[in-house]
Parts: C-alpha cells; structure tokens; sequence
C-alpha cells in the first residue's frame, strides 16, 4: 500500500517524464525549438500559468478550488494601469495596488468560503463574473494604452542580457538574459515551498485539506487557513496580471480568459490532488512547463489554435482521471 507521499512523488516523477519526452519529441520536429532563445521564451510564457498554479495549489491542498483568477487577474493589471495614467502614480506603488486588488478579492473569496458557508465553485465562480465585470466597467471594455517605458520594465526587462553592435549598427542578441517574471516566479516558487514545507502554517493546510474536521478538534483555525490560502491565491493572480499587463505594455480587460483552467490543470498535473491535502509547488512549476511547452511546440510545427485547445483539454481530462483512479486505490 503506498503511502500519500509515495503517491505523490509517482505522480511527480511521471509529470517530469512526460515534460522530458515532450521536450524530445519537439526537438526532433523543429530545428528551433531547442534553443536558448526560444527556452527562455517558454519561460516567459510560462510565468502566469506558474503565478496562478502556486496559488491554486495551496487552495486545492485546502479541499477547495479558485475559478476566479484569470478575472482577478485582468482587474489587478487595469487597476494598475490605471493607477499610472488616470492617477498619476509612480509605477512600483501602482503596481503594488494592483496586487493589493488581487489580494482583496481572495480575502472576499476566503469570507464568503468560511463566513458564509457557499460552496469554493460557486462563490469564486460568482468573483470570475464579478472582476471581470468590473474591469470592463472601468476601462469601457477598451485597452488602457499609452503606459511608458517605465510600465514595461518589469515585463520586458532580463537579468543579464547581452547585446552587441554589428557591423551595420544594429543590436545583435548575443545572450537573451534571464526574464524578471522567470526570476520572480523562482523566488515564489521557493518561498511558497518553504511556506508549505517548513512552517506550522504550511502543515495546518495540508491538515485542513486532509481532514477539516479532525483538523478543527486538534486546534487549527480552519477558516483562518482557508481564508488565507484564497487571500493568496488573489494576491499572486493580481501579481500575475501586473506582470502580463507590463509585458503587454497595455491593460486588456479581456485578458486572463481559461486561464484558471491552465493554473488548475498545471497543479493536477503536478500531483496536486483535487480531494485535497496533497501537493507541492515543485509538481506544479513542472505541471505548468508541460502545458507550456506543449503550446510552443505546436506553435512550432504550425498547429491550429483550435486543435491546441482540444489537445490542452485531453490532457487535463487525462490527468484529472488519473487523479480520481490514484485517489480511489
């Protein structure tokens, strides 16, 4: 009989393999896609699905789910935008209060969980309706364009580029550098894996997600473990929509659509079990570069967008049922 964590770390093992694999198989049909350049353009892309996974996975350890993200998401990267141009705020602290937006609508997700008792699908579903709403109500449903350089520094910027002047006086790329969002997603990554692993606070939610119940008679506060695990899954979407709106150099009200599906489906994928009090950010970080790497590589060899979806949609399906048949032996 194998234990929790032997499960978990199977199911971890079989996710790095199927990113190994894919990885091969992807190399072999395109001559670019194992490339420096086009890594770290995966790693890029990357970053929202691990920003929105991290915090999906320390909600579903908790038993519960967040559908609201990719909206909050989308509110917190206008909010931002708007802060700067309507506002004229600097951008760190303009940024600073789109994350405090994500963060406050994962508070209001947490209450209504614990307070008033609906159901994690239903009140975040009716937060996915609710931010969206609000960010189109703000901007008219328009992009806020026109945000400076300044906007675009944290999106578009990398740690140790290296560029040179060729002969005709153009830039020549030598070394893409490291992307900031790759750099903030590693220290996320690692400190919510600290979180999780090493503190008290880390180990009442994976006992909330086992057992609330007996994790309530032992002393847990269970709806302050709840409330917080939502708080912060709203404060890394709202992050993750700052950091997509700085790539963008634009807020899109629009943006954000799926992606809670993307976030969850990188958690599953991972090992995170959706019954609860399983999972690690590590099983997450490789469950969101299969998902992304499975999109470039069908970019790359001139797939439909179409077809990527329903090949995206089997894999969730796949693993989701794996989940369930692991769950029920």
């Amino acid at each position: 009989m194998l234990t929790p964590r032997q499960k978990d770390l199977i199911q971890k093992f079989a996710a790095l393999a199927s990113l190994l694999l894919l990885v091969l198989v992807f190399s072999l049909t395109s001559d670019a896609f194992f490339s420096v350049g086009n890594g770290m353009t995966v790693a890029l892309q990357v970053t929202s699905i691990g920003f929105l996974g991290i915090g999906a996975t320390c909600v579903i350890i908790t038993g519960g789910i967040d559908l609201s993200v990719g909206s909050v998401l989308a509110l917190s990267g206008v909010a931002a935008a708007l802060l700067v141009k309507e506002a004229g705020w600097a951008v760190p602290p303009a940024m600073l209060g789109g994350v405090l937006v994500g963060a406050l609508c994962g508070l209001v997700n947490g209450l209504c969980v614990t307070r008033l008792r609906l159901p994690p699908f239903i009140a975040t579903l009716g937060m996915m309706l609710v931010a969206r709403g609000v960010a189109l109500q703000l901007t008219g449903a328009r992009a806020v364009s026109g945000l400076g350089e300044d906007f675009a520094a944290l999106g578009n910027g990398a740690l140790g580029r290296v560029v040179e002047i060729d002969a005709m006086g153009f830039p020549d790329v030598i070394f893409p550098g490291i992307p900031y969002p790759v750099l903030l997603m590693i220290v996320l990554a690692v400190g919510v894996s600290l979180l999780l692993t090493r503190t008290v606070l880390g180990r009442h939610l994976y006992a909330v997600g086992s057992n609330a119940e007996a994790a309530r008679l032992s002393g847990v506060r269970v709806d302050g473990v709840t409330t917080f695990a939502y708080l912060l899954s709203g404060a890394l979407a709202g992050l993750a929509g700052c950091v997509l709106m700085s790539r963008l150099v634009t807020a899109q009200p629009n943006e954000g659509v799926m992606y809670e599906l993307d976030a969850i489906a990188a958690a599953v994928i991972g090992g995170t079990s959706l019954i609860g009090g399983v999972g690690t950010i590590s099983g997450t970080l490789i469950g969101a570069f299969v998902i992304g790497i499975l999109r470039n590589g069908l970019n790359m060899n001139g797939v439909s967008a179409f077809t990527q979806q329903i090949v995206i949609g089997l894999v969730i399906l796949f693993t989701v049922w794996i989940d369930q048949v692991r769950n029920r032996r």
